[in-house]
C-alpha cells in the first residue's frame, strides 16, 4: 500500500538565524490579528474613498492583501515551521 509523504518528511531543514528570529516573533501573534488588520484597512480605505481622498484610499486599501498574506505565513509557520523541533513559543 502506498503511503502519502508529508511536506516535512524526509527533509532536513536548517533555518538561518534571521528566519528563526522571525518565526519566534510571528508565533507570538494570534493569526486573527492579521485578519482584523486587513478588515480595518478595508474599512479605512472605504472611509477615505467616501471623503474623496482617492490616492490615500488606494494606498490604504492595498494593505489588505499584504496583511492577509502575512497572516497565512503566520499560520504556516505555526503548523509547519521549524519551531516544531527547534524551539517552543
Amino acid at each position: 500500500m502506498a503511503r502519502k509523504l508529508s511536506m516535512m518528511e524526509g527533509t532536513e531543514s536548517s533555518e538561518g538565524g534571521v528566519a528563526q528570529a522571525i518565526e519566534r516573533q510571528t508565533t507570538r501573534l494570534p493569526s486573527d490579528v492579521f485578519l482584523w488588520a486587513a478588515l480595518g484597512s478595508i474599512a479605512i480605505s472605504a472611509a477615505l474613498q467616501a471623503k474623496g481622498r482617492e490616492n490615500q484610499s488606494t494606498f490604504v486599501g492595498q494593505w489588505a492583501p499584504t496583511l492577509l498574506i502575512l497572516g497565512l505565513y503566520n499560520k504556516m509557520v505555526k503548523l509547519l515551521g521549524s519551531e516544531r523541533t527547534a524551539f517552543t513559543p
